[in-house]
């Protein structure tokens, strides 16, 4: 076995940095040594990803049953197929992707933990300069003997792989030793061959190196001796747990991990990870959890372009050291969108690549869940409009009948939520025997309103004769809704999912567990009336939003239902999927110079007091600049001291003021709680430009007995809802009228406002001819367009 340490003497940066290392008393000698209580938690920032030390401790033996544990992974191998650390023409390194692997190698050394590499690319590499040197030497003997004219007709011999291996090895450790320097880490290359693991003596010197190796900080970067290693065999081994042969960086990968007794083994490769069938087919499918016993279900396809394994080799591999107590997730290393984190994310637990578990979930996964939600909701669109309604009364009726059980199990929330979430937080989580027969209520509202909702016409046009044309009404697909605490918001969006023939997947937070449970097990035994359970799912797995918000294929809407922090992560995270809501509820009440003093005070206690942490409530309160020092102005301050509302003064109204209250930090804040941005305009219009510029266009009011100042506000102001003597609090689907919500959107598209049942619909054209064909209508053709609109079918208001 030929060792080989390339490691430089210390880099300046590394001295300085040596005493913060040596004070945050680290320990990490082995995969088992935990870092000591001691450990102090530091945020730094090298490049563009954070560097952040994490207490780390585990006992290998079994490995991790769930993504979200990878991050407890001490012990890492990440294995580098030739396809990621190739160019696309075999030739020559990709330079960009294995500087972007090395950062974050760097990264997670940095963390505490210890990572291994398991390398490609000196064949490549070694081919690069051979070729060059090939070039070189045949330029200069044409050049004496045939002249210059001649040069482009030369030919470069087929180059032997040993050889190119052993020209290619130490340009390619010199350049890991390079890449690794700039992040104060030592690199030390191993190569080995097949004959290495079955010499006990041997296996005991490799073992023992990679350990001393590991306990000096060093990154161990491990390869095939491919300038030895002999042709590979026929594939007759990866039978058991203590027989694997090194033929190729895969199986190599595999022993290593489970010699070493890693945590987890990343491999990366130029596919997102394991299919169903060969990527590029018309029905392949990612796996995102592959189970030992699964392999029978999977038809592998060729193996990728460089290399000595394909996609079957690589699942072998996995599951011989899966057997072994190694956790893996097979990805992609050369997508150059998520190649720069590809490696951090998985540790991080995200939803990448195909994961290695030996623990089937007991239920169904989130991706079986979305196509269950998706046949569901369109049986559902096939009912009878009678049949929807009928299921949303039983579901109504179930709320009042089974009121006990549902009040028990938001009590076992509410009782483990106690001294963990804000007063309001659980307020919004606590359900009662009025919220419940409100609820009630609402659904059979919706149930009124949702007779005609799907399949209604809209237009209808004779193109020509006997070819009409319809505009009806459909659903949108599947839905994606989020809630945070809100465990009432469950039954309303179920009852508007059924009205509008939807799927729906379903995320609650884990402070409603229990009430979200045996809400949906009501939803689902009223839809089961009509044989429609299955289109209502609750997503009770492990799946984190950011993940669930790239399932592109199978959800058709986001909504989300929480705080302004929630909406706006996921606005962040959804990757191609329309996202319906809104990130802020910035409200604001214009009080004008001709207000009256009996509705202001009135106005402004039920906007701001009576549930400030609703999106709708008011957050910035404008005042005519006529009406400060008035007895008007001086109520609206005296009840909202009473209300003991905490006053922030905008820039305008502080220098009216000589001792003022806090003046605000930003115009732009949406508070949630008892707190009230007061700021002085000089005229409606300055309100209004005031709203447009530091509102969030959710709700804006205008308190004035002027009807024609009103009527200005009403038109200009570009909001949501503009309300004229009404509290803020009316932007809400069941005052509206609609029976419920699924949220208040301030997009310009599709739907504004309070959400009901009319923003889950879409439309599609029907067409009915007999036998047309466009070549008619040219200019020579027998017919003509008539476009003549007929009359649409009168709704039922009833």
């Amino acid at each position: 076995m030929l060792r080989q340490v390339c490691c430089s003497g210390f880099h300046p940066f590394r001295q300085r940095l040596l005493p913060w290392l040596q004070s945050t008393a680290f320990s990490r000698s082995r995969a088992t040594d935990r870092v000591q209580p001691s450990a102090i938690r530091h945020v730094r920032s090298w490049s563009n990803i954070p560097f952040i030390t994490v207490p780390l401790s585990r006992t290998h033996g079994k490995s991790f049953a769930h993504r979200s544990e990878l991050k407890h992974a001490k012990r890492i191998v990440v294995k580098l197929g030739s396809a990621v650390v190739t160019r696309g023409d075999e030739c020559g390194l990709a330079l960009g992707r294995l500087a972007s692997i090395v950062e974050q190698v760097s990264v997670l050394q940095n963390q505490g933990r210890e990572m291994m590499l398991v390398t490609s690319g000196a064949v490549a590499f070694g081919k690069q300069r051979l070729r060059h040197e090939i070039l070189l030497s045949q330029s200069v003997r044409q050049a004496l003997h045939s002249g210059q004219n001649q040069l482009k007709e030369m030919a470069i011999p087929v180059l032997e792989a040993r050889a190119c291996a052993a020209a290619g090895q130490s340009g390619l450790m010199a350049l890991y030793e390079a890449m690794f320097t700039q992040y104060s880490i030592c690199a030390a290359q191993i190569l080995v061959t097949n004959l290495d693991f079955h010499d006990e003596q041997k296996r005991r010197n490799l073992n023992g190196t990679l350990h001393e190796l590991l306990r000096m900080n060093i990154v161990p970067i491990v390869n095939t001796n491919d300038a030895v290693v002999p042709p590979a065999e026929p594939n007759s081994d990866l039978q058991g747990v203590n027989v694997i042969s090194v033929k190729d960086n895969d199986s190599l990968a595999a022993r290593l991990a489970v010699e070493m007794k890693t945590d987890l083994l990343i491999v990366l490769s130029d596919v997102e990870g394991l299919f169903d069938s060969p990527p590029g087919s018309d029905d392949a499918k990612l796996i995102d959890i592959f189970y030992p016993g699964d392999q029978q279900s999977v038809t592998f396809g060729t193996k990728s372009r460089v290399g000595m394994g394909g996609m079957e080799a690589k699942v072998k591999a996995a599951l011989w050291a899966l057997q072994g107590g190694t956790s893996v997730v097979i990805a992609n290393g050369t997508h150059p969108k998520v190649s720069g984190h590809v490696i951090t994310d998985i540790v991080e637990g995200k939803k990448v690549g195909t994961f290695f578990s030996e623990v089937k979930p007991a239920g169904p996964t989130v991706e079986q869940q979305g196509e269950m939600a998706r046949s569901g909701g369109r049986m559902l669109a096939t009912l009878e409009p009678e049949q929807r309604a009928e299921i949303i009364h039983h579901l109504a009726d179930l709320l009042t009948d089974q009121r006990e059980e549902i009040l028990l199990a938001n009590k076992k929330d509410l009782e483990e939520a106690e001294g963990r979430l804000a007063a309001p937080l659980l307020k919004r989580l606590s359900l009662s025997t009025s919220k419940l027969n409100s609820l009630a209520i609402g659904l059979r509202q919706i149930a009124a309103s949702s007779q005609d909702s799907v399949g209604r016409v809209l237009r209808r046009t004779r193109i020509a004769k006997n070819l009409e044309l319809e505009q009806v009404t459909v659903p949108i697909g599947v839905l994606l809704v989020i809630f945070e605490s809100r465990p009432d918001c469950l039954p309303q969006v179920a009852a508007l999912a059924i009205a509008s023939g939807n799927g729906l997947l379903l995320k609650g937070g884990k402070e409603a567990t229990h009430s979200n449970r045996i809400l949906h097990l009501l939803a689902q035994e009223a839809l089961s009336i009509h044989g429609v359970k299955e289109a209502i799912q609750l997503v009770n797995t492990r799946e984190e939003v950011e993940d669930l918000c790239r399932l592109d294929k199978m959800i058709d809407l986001i909504i989300p239902r929480g705080s302004s922090q929630l909406v706006r992560d996921i606005q962040k995270a959804a990757k191609g999927i329309p996202v319906m809501g809104h990130s802020e509820g910035i409200c604001h009440m214009y009080v004008d110079s001709e207000a009256s003093v009996d509705k202001v005070t009135r106005l402004v206690r039920d906007s701001k007091c009576e549930y400030p942490a609703a999106c709708n409530a008011l957050e910035t309160l404008l005042i005519h600049r006529d009406l400060l020092r008035t007895p008007l102005f001086d109520q609206i301050i005296d009840m909202l001291r009473v209300e003991q509302v905490k006053i922030h003064a905008g820039p305008k109204f502080a220098s009216y003021l000589t001792f003022s209250p806090s003046e605000v930090k930003s115009l732009r804040t949406e508070y949630g709680d008892l707190e009230l941005c007061i700021e002085v305009v000089d005229s409606v219009q300055e309100a209004i430009d005031h709203i447009h510029k530091y509102g969030s266009s959710h709700t804006d009011v205008i308190v004035t007995e002027n009807e024609k100042t009103a009527e200005f506000f009403l038109q200009h102001v570009d909001s949501a809802c503009v309300f004229w003597n009404a509290s803020t609090r009316f932007s809400d689907g069941y005052r509206f009228g609609l029976g419920a919500e699924v949220g208040i959107s301030t997009s310009r598209i599709h739907a504004r406002g309070p959400v009901g049942l009319e923003g889950l619909l879409t439309t599609k054209w029907l067409l009915r001819g007999q036998d047309h064909v466009v070549s008619d209508f040219s200019e020579h053709g027998s017919l003509k367009y008539l476009h003549e609109n007929l009359p649409v079918p009168q709704r039922n208001t009833n």
